[in-house]
C-alpha cells in the first residue's frame, strides 16, 4: 500500500440543531486518517454516528448541523466552511459517494445510463459521444453485464445486485480518490452481496480509497484494513482488522461480536443479558402428547404462477412441498426472486396455490371454505420485515394489540392482556400510549411479535422480520423469539436471506431457487454437507468471520 495520505480528520466533532435553540452533539472528537487503496471501517449500531461522520466528508450532513474539526483535509485541502457549489463540484470527482438503497437513490423513471451520464454533465467531462461511451465503461467497470442493454433500463427493471452496481457505477464514473460505501449490501443477498464486495475489492486494488460503514462484521472483515468502532459519536475502538476482530478490547465491540449469529452460536444466546419474557406468560396453545408428533402445517406440491407483462404467465413456486412440526423452526433460504416470499404468502393462505395444497393440523387451509378459514386464520401470525408498514399509521400500540386480543380472545380482559404481552416481549405498559413511529426498530418489532402472539397461535411465519436490524438488536429479537417458542411451543416458518441467522434458528432448512426447493434437511446437514450446487455456491459467497478463533480471544481477555 502507498503512503499517500488521502484523508486526515481530527477531533471532528458534529451538533444538529434541537428544540428551543438547543443542541445536540452528534459526534465528538473523531480521529481517524485514510490512505490511498486503503479501506477503513466505520462500525457501529444505527446512531452510533458512523453515517453522520461519513456525511460530513462529503458536505450532506443537512441543514441545522454544525460541522467542526481541528483538521477536516482532502489531500492537504481544507474540507471546513465551504459553500453548497463548492461540495457538488467536488461530490462525484474527488469524493463518490454509494447509499444503501439503489431503488430510492436512483430515479425510477429514468435509465440507469441518463442518471449516470449526468453525473459526467454536471461536471462538464466530455461531449455527449464520449459521455455515452463513459456510461459504458463504468457500468462494464463494476461488472454488469450487456452494458449497452442495461443502460436503457431503469432502475424497476433491474436487479437488487444490478441497481447497487449502477448506483456504485455513477459514483465512481469520474474515478474519484475516495468512495463511502453507506452500507453498499445491507439486505442483499448473500451472493449479490458477494458480487457489490468483489466490485468494491477490485477498486482497492487499483488504488482507490473506499470508507466502508456498516454494522455487519463479516462484511467488514471482508474488506477492511483498519477498522473504527463507534458507539453514542465517539470512536471507543481502532486499530488493524484483524488487531479489533481478533483481539477486541472495548466491551461494546465484544458485544458486537458475540451478537453475530451463525452455524457456532446455534442452541446459544446471543445477548449477555438475561430474557425480558416472564416464564409465566400463558398456556402453550396447543394439545400436547401424542399429536405433536404430526405436522402442525403441511406444503403438498404447491405450484404458484403470476400473469406477467403481455399476458404470459411466470411460475415462480415448482412443485414444493414441505412439513413444519409443533416447537419447530423450518428455515428458508434462497436470494430474491427464489419464491420463498410467495411460499410464505400461500402459507398464510394469503395466496392460492394453482395445484397443490396446504394443511393445518391435517385439515384444508389452502383451500378450505371461508368460515373454516376464519377458525384457523388466528392460529398462524406473521410477523414481516418492516412493521410500520404493517401498523395502522393512526393507531397506538394500545390499538393494535387490543385488536389483535379481541380477534384471538374476545373474552379477556385486553388492556391486562395487552400490558401481559408487552412484558413478555420485554417492553412495558408505558409503552402502549406511544405511537410506533416514534418507537425505534427494536421496538417497533417487539410490538410486532407481541401482535403476532396476542391469538395463542400455533405457527409464526417471519418474513425477513430481522433483516433490518442492527446486529446487536437483531440478537435481542432472536433471543426473544428463542425464550417465546420454548415457553409457548410456537412454529417458526422462518423467511431470510442471512445464512448466519437461518442456521442459528433453524432446526430444518429447505433451500429455494427459483422457485424450486432445491435441497432439505436438518439445518447442520444442509451448511455443513450441501448436496446442491447452488447451496454450496451460497454458501461460497457468505462472508464469515473466524468466529471460533474469535470467541475464543474474547474470552481470553
Amino acid at each position: 500500500m502507498t503512503s499517500r495520505k488521502i484523508l486526515e480528520v481530527r477531533g471532528l466533532n458534529v451538533w444538529f440543531a434541537g428544540e428551543h435553540g438547543t443542541r445536540k452533539q452528534v459526534v465528538k472528537d473523531v480521529n481517524f486518517e485514510l490512505y490511498a487503496g486503503q479501506c477503513v471501517a466505520l462500525v457501529g449500531e444505527s446512531g452510533s454516528g458512523k453515517s453522520v461522520t461519513a456525511r460530513s466528508l462529503v458536505g450532506l450532513t443537512g441543514e441545522g448541523s454544525t460541522v467542526d474539526a481541528q483538521t477536516l483535509e482532502l489531500e492537504g485541502q481544507s474540507l471546513l466552511g465551504r459553500s453548497d457549489a463548492w461540495w457538488r463540484s467536488l461530490r462525484g470527482s474527488k469524493i463518490g459517494f454509494i447509499l444503501q438503497d439503489a431503488l430510492v437513490s436512483l430515479d425510477p423513471l429514468r435509465p440507469v445510463g441518463k442518471e449516470i451520464g449526468e453525473a459526467l454533465s454536471l461536471h462538464g467531462w466530455g461531449d455527449r459521444a464520449t459521455r455515452q461511451q463513459k456510461v459504458l465503461d463504468a457500468l462494464a467497470d463494476v461488472g454488469v453485464p450487456e452494458p449497452a442493454l442495461r443502460a436503457q433500463q431503469r432502475p424497476g427493471e433491474l436487479s437488487g445486485g444490478l441497481r447497487q452496481r449502477a448506483l456504485i457505477a455513477s459514483a465512481i464514473a469520474l474515478h474519484p480518490d475516495i468512495v463511502i460505501a453507506d452500507e453498499p449490501t445491507t439486505a442483499l443477498d448473500v451472493t449479490v452481496q458477494a458480487q457489490v464486495l468483489e466490485v468494491l475489492r477490485q477498486m482497492l486494488r487499483r488504488g482507490t480509497s473506499v470508507i466502508l460503514i456498516s454494522h455487519d462484521l463479516a462484511v467488514v472483515a471482508k474488506l477492511a484494513d483498519v477498522i473504527l468502532v463507534m458507539q453514542g459519536g465517539t470512536i471507543v475502538e481502532a486499530g488493524t482488522s484483524d488487531d479489533v476482530l481478533s483481539r477486541p478490547k472495548h466491551p461494546y465491540t465484544q458485544q458486537l461480536i458475540d451478537a453475530i449469529p451463525s452455524e457456532h452460536t446455534k442452541g446459544t444466546r446471543l445477548t449477555r443479558s438475561g430474557s425480558h419474557a416472564t416464564p409465566t406468560l400463558f398456556a402453550p396453545s396447543a394439545p400436547q402428547g401424542k399429536e405433536d408428533t404430526h405436522p402442525v402445517l403441511e406444503a403438498r406440491h404447491i405450484v404458484k404462477s403470476f400473469r406477467g407483462p403481455g399476458g404470459t404467465r411466470r411460475t415462480v413456486v415448482k412443485d414444493v412441498s414441505f412439513t413444519l412440526k409443533r416447537g419447530e423452526t423450518l428455515g428458508i433460504v434462497g436470494e430474491s426472486g427464489s419464491g420463498k416470499s410467495t411460499v410464505a404468502r400461500i402459507a398464510l393462505s394469503l395466496e392460492t396455490p394453482d395445484s397443490g395444497d396446504v394443511r393445518f393440523r391435517g385439515q384444508p387451509w389452502s383451500d378450505a371454505t371461508p368460515a373454516a378459514k376464519r377458525a384457523i386464520r388466528r392460529r398462524i401470525s406473521v410477523v414481516y420485515q418492516d412493521p410500520l408498514s404493517s401498523f395502522d399509521p393512526r393507531w397506538r400500540v394500545s390499538r393494535i394489540l387490543t385488536d389483535a386480543i379481541a380477534l384471538g380472545d374476545p373474552g379477556r380482559d385486553v388492556d391486562a392482556r395487552a400490558v401481559e404481552l408487552l412484558e413478555a416481549v420485554g417492553l412495558n405498559a408505558s409503552h402502549l400510549h406511544q405511537w410506533p413511529l416514534r418507537m425505534s426498530g427494536g421496538q417497533r418489532q417487539r410490538v410486532a411479535i407481541a401482535r403476532a402472539i396476542a391469538t395463542n397461535p400455533e405457527v409464526i411465519v417471519l418474513d425477513e422480520a430481522v433483516s433490518a436490524l442492527d446486529v446487536s438488536i437483531q440478537a435481542q429479537i432472536l433471543d426473544l423469539l428463542s425464550d417465546l417458542q420454548t415457553r409457548l411451543g410456537v412454529s417458526y416458518l422462518f423467511i431470510s436471506h442471512d445464512l448466519g441467522v437461518i442456521h442459528h434458528m433453524s432446526d430444518r432448512v429447505l433451500v429455494m431457487q427459483n422457485g424450486i426447493a432445491v435441497e432439505q434437511g436438518t439445518a447442520d446437514e444442509v451448511f455443513y454437507n450441501p448436496r446442491h450446487s447452488y447451496t454450496q455456491e451460497l454458501l461460497g459467497s457468505l462472508p464469515r468471520l473466524e468466529y471460533a478463533r474469535l470467541r475464543q480471544a474474547v474470552s481470553a481477555e
